[in-house]
């Protein structure tokens, strides 16, 4: 998505994004339609049966919880890294 960003304004992008993610598609191909197809002010032909080898996209929100166990787990790896370091005289 950060390809479609050096091209597309952020404004542009985060509603094909945003659809792209209630149709259950995320691929950079399936965006850029979208986003396409919105500043063309046409209706996107994505079908997804057409791809039945494409799994379907399963995202769901992210919990601030789930950040703050990744940076406190990152800061006692880096302490413990810290701690193993010898200096040599």
């Amino acid at each position: 998505m950060l390809r479609l960003l050096e091209t597309f304004p952020l404004e542009e992008v985060t509603p094909a994004v945003e659809q792209a993610l209630q149709l259950g598609t995320i691929s950079f191909d399936a965006v850029k339609h979208l986003l396409l197809c919105r500043i063309e002010r046409r209706p996107p032909r994505l079908d997804m049966e057409n791809y039945p080898h494409l799994p379907p996209a399963e995202v769901r929100t992210t919990q601030a919880a789930e950040y703050m166990a990744l940076l406190n787990a990152g800061s006692e790896s880096a302490r413990s890294e810290s701690m193993s370091i010898e200096v040599q005289p």
